[in-house]
């Protein structure tokens, strides 16, 4: 057993040691997002060591009599030459030391390296998995956006909603928490029921765990308890709007008990209205199931349990019984739902981006949606080693002089100025069918009418992107064209049926009017 007062050195050691590793984790540079992740991570695991020895430091102090037993121990014997305590204790030393020689002596040193250890400087045949993108789904992208569409999906299939919102409009939905309590605006029939509750339950889990992974040196748990106690505070003074349960058989249907409702024990059929039941009346399937119940006699029984009229003689046990099962769930209903309205509050930055994410990934195609999953696969290039001053020397001749602001060449330097100004490069050309933007140059203007941005505002003004619209950049100008364009096309098939000549077996000449004529006549 290892002494008391050595625990307690090693243990004030060990803290000291923790301190410096975080202030050294915290005082790096975060060059990214992902960067500063894994900073924040490793700093809640070091605080998390300094929280545990700092409790088992504490637990050794109290233990007083363990400390007195051990000062005794370390205290000057009676006898000025008895060394047989210190030599029990070198024995134990000796015997543990033969049992494990091969003991790393810096088993401490090892952990405390592995926290420090920036990633990209082991070896580069091998590459070591980064264990907080596990954490995340590939929708999360490192914590940066959230994913709700497992959670958008149970909304939408909710029922009574009304129309049915798309993604977009559902994170919305979310973002209105910050002003009101989160689906606030859904009637009291939606939430009230227990698959509004499961939805709560599951979108508060989701954002609570969300929260950890991408906040682990923020106190959520704290956070949470805070909004507990308020929500119990409010709950009993019944500040909680929105929540109160209604009497009578209204409010026992918004609350999920069917039997509130009009049961035809013919049919075996509940009906939420009193205008279905009636207008089922008159149907073949009700005249023929009240005529087999008169046949055979006694009606068979609610399998919701006693209508109504028959609850007033029934047993009044379960009525309690259900008052009660129904408050339940509306007090975890209003519970989850306040307790995800104060995640949401937190988290209305990452929801913009998730939004702004969403907006941008709609846009774009399917070949560019592969293409940027595959530049997020890849690892980012290792910074530049400052050796020599080369990298300096490097950014000075990277920098390039060019104060005429010239294009630049297939070199990556400028072009001449002769060169410029023989192709007419300092030139404009605005085309105001491309919204009127500017070509550099009379190539460039020439190249621009077979191009996507003139062909998009071509279709814009409904006219074909043909070469007679060349040259032509004013929208005046192509729809006056195409209306001249269209006249002479009549003058044209006018002119195709009088001045266009054809023969005959014999050799005669004709026009083709003429032509067309004789061979309908049979003359020909």
């Amino acid at each position: 057993m290892d002494s008391v007062i050595e625990i307690q050195r090693q243990t004030h050691e060990e803290i000291e040691r923790f301190e410096q590793a975080l202030y050294t984790l915290l005082s790096r540079p975060n060059s990214s997002h992902d960067r500063n992740l894994q900073n924040e991570h490793k700093a809640a695991q070091i605080l998390d060591r300094i929280s545990s020895r700092v409790t088992a430091l504490n637990n050794l102090y109290k233990d007083e009599d363990s400390r007195k037993a051990e000062i005794d121990a370390l205290s000057v014997p009676a006898q000025q030459n008895d060394l047989s305590e210190f030599y029990s204790r070198l024995v134990k030393i000796q015997e543990h030391h033969a049992k494990y020689p091969d003991s790393a002596p810096g088993g401490f040193e090892i952990e405390i390296a592995a926290f420090l250890d920036e990633p990209g400087q082991e070896d580069e045949d091998y590459e070591e998995e980064d264990p907080i993108s596990l954490l995340f789904s590939g929708e999360e992208a490192y914590g940066k956006y959230l994913d709700l569409y497992v959670n958008h999906v149970a909304y939408t299939n909710l029922k009574n909603i009304g129309k049915r919102p798309g993604y977009l409009q559902y994170l919305d939905l979310l973002l209105a928490a910050q002003n009101s309590p989160v689906h606030s605006d859904l009637p009291k029939e939606v939430r009230f029921t227990k698959d509004f509750e499961k939805y709560i339950k599951d979108l508060h889990t989701y954002l609570l765990s969300f929260v950890k992974r991408t906040q682990p040196l923020v106190d959520t748990d704290s956070r949470q308890k805070e909004a507990v106690d308020e929500f119990e505070k409010k709950w009993e003074a019944k500040e909680i709007l929105g929540w109160e349960e209604e009497a009578g058989p209204k409010g026992a249907q918004a609350n999920g008990d069917i039997s509130a409702g009009i049961w035809c024990a013919a049919c075996q059929k509940h009906y939420s209205k009193q205008t279905v039941y009636d207008a089922h009346l008159g149907s073949k399937k009700h005249v023929k199931a009240m005529a087999k119940q008169a046949s055979s006699g006694e009606p068979p029984a609610n399998p919701n349990g006693p209508s109504p009229p028959q609850q007033s003689h029934a047993s009044s046990t379960p009525q309690p019984q259900h008052h009660s099962a129904t408050k339940s769930r509306l007090h975890s209903s209003a519970y989850y739902t306040h307790l995800a309205t104060s995640l949401l509050v937190t988290l209305v930055p990452v929801l913009n981006e998730t939004k702004s994410n969403v907006e941008r990934r709609f846009s774009l195609t399917a070949r560019e949606r592969e293409q940027e999953l595959l530049d997020q696969s890849k690892p980012p290039p290792p910074p530049p080693a400052n050796a020599d001053g080369a990298p300096e020397e490097e950014e000075e001749e990277e920098r390039i002089y060019n104060p005429l602001k010239l294009p630049l060449g297939w070199d990556g330097k400028p072009i001449p100025y002769w060169l410029y100004k023989l192709h007419g490069l300092g030139v404009e050309y605005r085309c105001e069918i491309c919204s009127d933007h500017v070509y550099m140059g009379r190539k460039n203007f020439d190249r621009h009418f077979q191009e996507s941005r003139h062909a998009f505002g071509m279709r814009a003004l409904g006219l074909p992107n043909t070469k007679h619209f060349h040259e032509i950049t004013r929208i005046e100008d192509a729809l006056a064209l195409a209306e001249k364009l269209k006249q002479e096309g009549r003058h044209e098939i006018f002119e195709q049926e009088t001045m266009e000549e054809l023969e005959d077996d014999e050799g005669n000449v004709y026009n083709r009017k003429t032509y067309e004529d004789l061979k309908k006549q049979g003359l020909i």
